[in-house]
C-alpha cells in the first residue's frame, strides 16, 4: 500500500489526474460556500426571531461553530461524493499508465452511474456518522476513543467506496458483494491511508484523488494473476 501511495502521489502531475483534482476541488469549495451561505442566513433568521436585539453576536458565533462542525463531518462526505463523480477519469488514467491490459478491457461508467455512486458515498458517510454520533459523544465524555472510533468508521467507509469506484469498471454489479468480503482488510487499510491524508490541513484537498489512484493499484495488484 505504501508503494501505491507513492505511485499515486507521483501521478498527480498527469494532466488527466490534475484536471480531475481541479474540477473536484472547485465543486467541493462551491458546495461548502453554498452550505456556509445557507447556514449564515438560516442561523441569523432563527436568532433574530428568538433573540431580537441580541441575535447578532450569538448568530455569528453559532455560524462559526456550525461551520467547524460541518467541516469535521461533512468535508469527507462532500469530497468523496464529488470525487465519486469524476473517479472514473482518475482510474482510467492510472490503468492506462500501469495496467494497459486491464484498461483495454474495462468499461467506462456512465455519468449517471458515477453520479449515483458519488451521491451514495456522500450520503452513506453522513448518515452512518450521524447514527454513530451518540457513540462519539459518549466516548468524548468518558475521555477515550472518540478520534479512534471516528477514524476506524470513516476508514471502513472510505475503503468501501474507493474500492467500488474501481471494481465497477471490471466486475458485474452482482459480483461486488463477494469481492467486498474477500478484500475487506485490504480496503480497510486503503481507507486508513485515505482518511489519514484527509485529516491533514491543506493536504486534505488531494486526499480523494490520491485515494482513487491508490484504490486502482490496490484492486489490480490484489486480483488473481
Amino acid at each position: 500500500m505504501i508503494q501505491a501511495f507513492f505511485l499515486s502521489l507521483g501521478q498527480l502531475l498527469d494532466s488527466r489526474v490534475a484536471m480531475v483534482f481541479l474540477k473536484s476541488l472547485l465543486l467541493t469549495l462551491l458546495l461548502f460556500a453554498m452550505l456556509g451561505f445557507g447556514l449564515y442566513h438560516a442561523v441569523h433568521w432563527a436568532s433574530a426571531r428568538w433573540l431580537g436585539d441580541y441575535s447578532g453576536p450569538f448568530a455569528d458565533i453559532a455560524v462559526i461553530v456550525l461551520m467547524l462542525a460541518a467541516h469535521w463531518v461533512l468535508f469527507r462526505a462532500i469530497a468523496i461524493g464529488v470525487i465519486g463523480i469524476f473517479a472514473d477519469e482518475v482510474v482510467a488514467a492510472v490503468e492506462a499508465k500501469y495496467y494497459p491490459n486491464a484498461h483495454a478491457s474495462a468499461r467506462e461508467l456512465s455519468f449517471g452511474r458515477s453520479l449515483a455512486m458519488g451521491l451514495g458515498s456522500g450520503v452513506r458517510i453522513i448518515l452512518i456518522n450521524l447514527a454513530l454520533s451518540p457513540v462519539y459523544i459518549a466516548l468524548l465524555i468518558t475521555g477515550v476513543g472518540t478520534a479512534v472510533a471516528f477514524f476506524i468508521v470513516n476508514s471502513w467507509l472510505l475503503g468501501r467506496d474507493l474500492g467500488d469506484m474501481v471494481a465497477a469498471r471490471h466486475m458485474r454489479y452482482g459480483e461486488l458483494p463477494k469481492w467486498r468480503r474477500r478484500t475487506n482488510f485490504r480496503r480497510f487499510v486503503l481507507g486508513m491511508f485515505g482518511t489519514g491524508v484527509m485529516l491533514v490541513p491543506i493536504v486534505a484537498f488531494i486526499g480523494p484523488v490520491i485515494g482513487a489512484a491508490m484504490a486502482t493499484h490496490a484492486f489490480h495488484r490484489g486480483r488473481p494473476a
